[in-house]
């Protein structure tokens, strides 16, 4: 068990949580409330896994919420896309959001592997 706010990574992905849901705050009042919705959860879900890894009891746990919480990193981006192309997400915010969701994922895809690394078990890592 670990302090998530001693993590540089929950730190970014915190930062980036709150940015997703002030920039989806320009969205059109119509039509674009679920892809709104969903995008704001997948930011939230990003920190909220890496919390939830943090509390778990055993290495492996934490390893199974990092992996969440990349994969929500990877819908968040397609969803930046999607709201791109549809015209409610300007240039700029998109470039931004993208950047700091990939930022994201690569701290956590970092963190994954020190916790497989220093937890040599067979069992801990699923693709062995």
């Amino acid at each position: 068990m670990q302090d998530q706010r001693r993590l540089r990574v929950w730190k970014k992905a915190h930062a980036l949580a709150i940015e997703v849901r002030r920039a989806t705050r320009v969205f059109p009042r119509t039509g674009y409330g679920s892809l709104q919705s969903q995008m704001i959860r997948a930011a939230e879900s990003i920190v909220f896994n890496i919390v939830e890894g943090c509390g778990g009891r055993s290495p492996k746990e934490f390893v199974r919420f990092l992996d969440i919480s990349i994969k929500s990193t990877s819908e968040l981006e397609c969803q930046l896309e999607l709201a791109k192309d549809y015209g409610v997400l300007n240039e700029h915010h998109w470039q931004t959001l993208t950047k700091k969701t990939i930022d994201v994922r690569r701290m956590l895809c970092g963190l994954r592997a020190k916790v497989v690394a220093a937890n040599p078990q067979r069992t801990l890592d699923p693709t062995r």
